[in-house]
């Protein structure tokens, strides 16, 4: 059964990369022993049919400890088809780095970004962030808490899929960090650093619109903090609506390695639209 696949899935992997050229392990942030330096993947249309193409930043989740870059590889593909260019980078994971590194490193990935996509066909006027769970975390932080940017305006926008980590303060109040997942580390075991960490408390007339997907059959926690983020949200963006989709939490992500999905039609319109 799953050998019939296996052609037909080789075949839109192929078909993708005629589209698309990925030039990797870009680096975006030196560190005193330089073989730790972070990287990026840059993906763009190998035809562009405009002078600057809009930008997206995907950051990838994995409970702030885990998770590649490289894994991504088919949304850059992807979205090279609908004429973006994709940046994805690493950071640094727990328990080697806490939340606020992370953000911090990801900022200065959309800094490089904005000083030298347009070498990869890119707008610096026109980059969107994305971000899926610990990811999506990470993106709402640096696009609301002014610590990580002073000026927000060049991001476009921002897709939320999945996200986790929007209110860490309530969360960690009622299930305290432990070893876990490295929590300790990620999130420390003070409550102030929680609040910081929340992007829920962050949010303004200043924050970049939103796009927002849930996992109907997410996890409990995910569903009550978009709530919460959401409805704050709303006294700014009032026409920001959830778009619920019946599914967990990794079949969230593993969607988009299909480029017939609507969500790359939804998040076009979403780029079009700002």
């Amino acid at each position: 059964m799953i050998k019939k696949y296996i052609l037909p899935l080789l075949l839109i992997s192929f078909c993708s990369s005629c589209a698309s050229k990925k030039i990797e392990d870009i680096s975006y942030l030196e560190k005193e022993n330089t073989k730790d330096a972070l990287k990026l993947n840059v993906f763009h249309p190998r035809e562009k049919k405009a002078e600057k193409l809009p930008v997206v930043i995907f950051v990838h989740g994995g409970y702030w400890t885990e998770g590649d870059k490289d894994t991504y590889g088919f949304l850059g593909r992807n979205f090279s088809k609908n004429d973006v260019v994709t940046v994805i980078p690493s950071y640094t994971l727990s328990p080697h780095a806490n939340y606020d590194t992370m953000a911090t490193e990801i900022a200065k990935a959309l800094e490089w970004t904005v000083n030298n996509i347009e070498t990869y066909k890119g707008d610096p006027e026109q980059i969107y962030l994305m971000g899926h769970s610990a990811g999506g975390h990470l993106i709402a932080l640096i696009s609301t808490n002014p610590k990580y940017l002073e000026n927000t305006k060049a991001i476009k926008g921002v897709i939320l899929n999945d996200a986790a980590g929007l209110d860490m303060y309530t969360y960690l109040q009622n299930n305290p960090p432990t070893t876990k997942y490295n929590y300790k580390t990620t999130w420390t075991e003070d409550p102030e650093q929680w609040k910081k960490a929340s992007p829920l408390y962050f949010v303004d007339k200043n924050t970049p619109p939103f796009l927002i997907y849930i996992g109907e059959k997410t996890y409990a926690s995910i569903k009550k903090q978009n709530a919460i983020f959401i409805a704050k949200l709303n006294e700014f963006q009032a026409e920001v609506k959830p778009i619920f989709l019946d599914k967990k939490h990794v079949p969230m992500m593993s969607q988009y390695f299909f480029p017939w999905t609507k969500r790359y039609d939804e998040i076009m319109a979403f780029i079009k639209k700002n």
